[in-house]
């Protein structure tokens, strides 16, 4: 599966931990990563500097489903469901 076009949902919903660049710290759950471009791409796609986190996230039909805002809502219910308690 490819992903849409303009999504960019694995890129804001989850939190990353690890570092990113410009993102020392990770990236809060909600909140946009800064290596995502003006058309919802990861600037660091195939690059060493990915964390490892999102190499792992594959597009696939039941995280993405038909729309963004499905992705979005997915993504946000696995953050959830996967945090600390």
């Amino acid at each position: 599966m490819q992903c849409r076009p303009l999504c960019g949902a694995c890129c804001i919903a989850p939190s990353i931990a690890s570092p990113i660049p410009g993102m020392p710290r990770g990236k809060p759950a909600g909140v946009p990563c800064i290596q995502l471009d003006e058309d919802y791409r990861c600037k660091l796609f195939d690059k060493p500097e990915r964390p490892a986190f999102c190499g792992g996230l594959k597009p696939a039909a039941d995280m993405c489903g038909m729309t963004r805002e499905h992705a979005i809502a997915w993504l946000a219910d696995l953050e959830k469901a996967t945090a600390p308690s």
